[in-house]
């Protein structure tokens, strides 16, 4: 058991490494979501009374910019898997004296702590959607932006281990995320959509991320409670339901990949 822990220690270590000399890589992946807020938000807000979100619009974006922030280096865990197999790292990894799941838990652990940080450095921006700098608020998004990234991560990793090329990896996620974007609530209500639109929405876990973050604002902010998001039969699951499911998908997707890691090549 040491030995495994000490592989993964080793693994989330190395992302973490990699994360601190690559900082103007870092402050580039920033540099988007950032720029949705200020511009879009900043634009959009003019155009969008407060009293047809419940709250301005820069504080309605922020939770999706916080999901884009983090789905970045979360979906690149599965993409490095991918090229380091191609390269022939994968296998010099492979010959370390560990089970292979132990090594994709270290993958899965180093991404989610690559994809929290990032997380957390645009939660210091918070004040600039409105939101106060409340420790408590702060410490539920900062828990929110882990288990969506844990989740956003296993999901990246059971698709990469069923790829053999980094092209087509590429090719579904341009097919896949870009709806999932779009009917996670991050720029509009999911009221606003069609009944088929919607009921598509409640089986996206994107979704159920936004809505987490959004409505854990709203247990600090009450005043700052936007409109309904997921809905199932007309009422909101509760947070913890949400939760729960987000986090079971992950472990799901997580022991997937690791079934199909087991596999001897």
């Amino acid at each position: 058991m040491r030995r495994e822990l000490r592989a993964v220690h080793a693994l989330v270590h190395r992302d973490l490494l990699r994360l601190a000399s690559q900082r103007l890589h870092t402050a580039l992946m920033l540099t988007q979501p950032v720029l949705y807020l200020l511009i879009l938000g900043g634009g959009l807000a003019a155009l969008i009374p407060d009293a047809a979100l419940g709250v301005g619009y820069q504080t309605y974006l922020f939770p999706g910019m916080l999901m884009m922030t983090v789905q970045t280096p979360a979906i690149m865990v599965g993409i490095r898997l991918i090229t380091d197999r191609q390269s022939g790292y994968l296998r010099e990894l492979l010959m370390a004296p560990v089970r292979r799941s132990t090594l994709l838990l270290g993958s899965c652990a180093g991404g989610t702590a690559v994809a929290a940080v990032q997380g957390a450095l645009l939660l210091l921006l918070a004040g600039l959607a409105g939101l106060p700098y409340d420790p408590l608020l702060l410490g539920l998004l900062l828990a929110g932006v882990v288990l969506v990234s844990f989740t956003i991560t296993a999901m990246s990793l059971a698709l990469a281990v069923s790829l053999a090329r980094a092209e087509m990896f590429h090719m579904l996620l341009g097919l896949v995320m870009t709806p999932l974007l779009f009917l996670s609530g991050g720029f509009f209500p999911l009221a606003n959509l069609p009944g088929w639109a919607r009921t598509l929405a409640a089986c996206n876990p994107l979704a159920y991320g936004i809505d987490l973050l959004r409505r854990s604002i709203g247990l600090r902010e009450p005043q700052q409670t936007a409109v309904t998001g997921i809905e199932w039969f007309g009422r909101q699951p509760p947070l913890a339901l949400e939760a729960a499911g987000l986090l079971m998908i992950g472990v799901l997707a997580l022991l997937w990949a690791a079934h199909r890691f087991g596999r001897p090549d």
